[in-house]
């Protein structure tokens, strides 16, 4: 590893923050007990869970009995929309969804068309941003479900959620949004968006790994995602993961209380980063909306090179990076979001994400941008494409 090294993938995971390491600790030692149990031990990990339970609440404005706990986002996205498709089968067969999904919905949804049910993928703008009205002209009687995600993992276009809220709550439709990248970045408030269910991840923001959790509206039918035992009031069994369960009360808690400073931060840190790439470098696309977007989501398309090459030419510079999803990171096949804003398979190939986080300063965006035009100089002399243009 480079004797310098800078962390700018931040959308693929986040370190623990101490505070929630030293909150976490306990309870993998002296206060290990199974919050199902009767005893005390049982009782004191069931207290710190119902505290976390009310953490995650009064981050999303939402009521304690709401919130329930699962194994990751991933668990959460499954839970909601294969829960309210089973659970309101009587009622009709149709979803509707977007074509820039994590494939966390994206995978669910194929499984249920298999099932039987229809899914409708909306196409988004080149901007990758969906029109509300192209979601009421989908609706149709058959409809049980709209799942439309907050803001985008890959290019950080934040979606008009209070909107589509309003015309899903108008039709008595129930609305999924994942929020997995918005948690801890966005002020967000369940009842003033009019969403119905809502998941989150604990490690994208500063959080421990494997614990998530779903947000259900009170009243909203759904089924069990998760069968054996009664934990979660009966809706998802298994043991629960209390040193997981604390990390992310805490870790939330501790996002929520600073969330205006962190934000102006990133903010700042992106935008200069934009600003100084496309005035820097030719032949560059920025990918998502330029102001409707998360503060610290950075994503570019550079022509006549391979993201691939520039990843691993940034990793001996020092510098983690990625090209679009971690989830989708050993597919050689190009980035699902950006095909569908528009994107030739060519020039899709060629992307870069940078997501910045708590512990980026402005002198990691001065050592990137010393680096970065030197990088893809020396890419695009590779390429024959390259030298066919410039001698035009």
């Amino acid at each position: 590893m480079p004797e310098k090294y800078i962390y700018f993938d931040h959308a693929a995971t986040t370190s623990v923050k101490p505070e929630v390491l030293e909150a976490m600790m306990p309870f993998f030692s002296e206060k290990f007990g199974n919050a199902s149990s009767v005893y005390g031990y049982g009782r004191e990990s069931k207290k710190y869970i119902e505290d976390s339970r009310d953490k995650v609440a009064s981050a999303l404005g939402s009521q304690s009995k709401e919130i329930f706990f699962t194994g990751s986002g991933t668990e959460a996205d499954n839970w909601a929309i294969k829960g309210v498709a089973y659970g309101n089968r009587t009622k009709g067969n149709h979803i509707i969804t977007t074509s820039i999904e994590h494939h966390a919905v994206l995978h669910s949804c194929n499984y249920l068309e298999k099932e039987g049910f229809e899914v409708t993928y909306l196409p988004v703008d080149k901007n990758g941003l969906i029109d509300p009205e192209q979601v009421r002209e989908a609706i149709r009687p058959e409809t049980i479900l709209v799942s439309i995600m907050f803001a985008n993992n890959e290019i950080g276009t934040i979606q008009p959620i209070k909107e589509i809220g309003s015309i899903t709550k108008e039709k008595g439709i129930l609305f999924h949004t994942d929020a997995v990248q918005a948690v801890g970045n966005i002020k967000i408030n369940v009842e003033d968006l009019n969403v119905d269910l809502l998941s989150l991840s604990a490690h994208k923001f500063y959080g421990p790994k494997g614990i998530g959790a779903l947000y259900i509206r009170r009243g909203t039918k759904i089924v069990p995602f998760m069968h054996g035992g009664a934990q979660e009031r009966g809706r998802r069994a298994s043991t629960e993961n209390v040193p997981g369960i604390v990390g992310l009360g805490k870790a939330i808690e501790i996002a929520n209380s600073n969330i205006d400073e962190y934000n102006r931060k990133l903010i700042g840190l992106r935008d200069r980063t934009i600003n100084e790439v496309l005035n820097k470098i030719p032949y560059v696309r920025l990918n998502g909306h330029s102001e409707k977007r998360l503060p610290g989501n950075v994503n570019f398309s550079f022509e006549f090179i391979e993201g691939e090459s520039l990843l691993l030419m940034l990793d001996m510079k020092g510098i983690a990076a990625s090209s679009g999803s971690a989830c989708t990171s050993g597919s050689l096949d190009p980035s699902h979001v950006l095909l569908a804003i528009g994107l030739p398979h060519e020039i899709a190939h060629g992307s870069l994400r940078i997501t910045f986080g708590d512990e980026n300063t402005q002198e990691d965006v001065d050592y990137f941008m010393s680096i970065l035009p030197e990088i893809i100089n020396k890419l695009r002399d590779m390429s024959p494409l390259y030298e066919a243009v410039k001698k035009q």
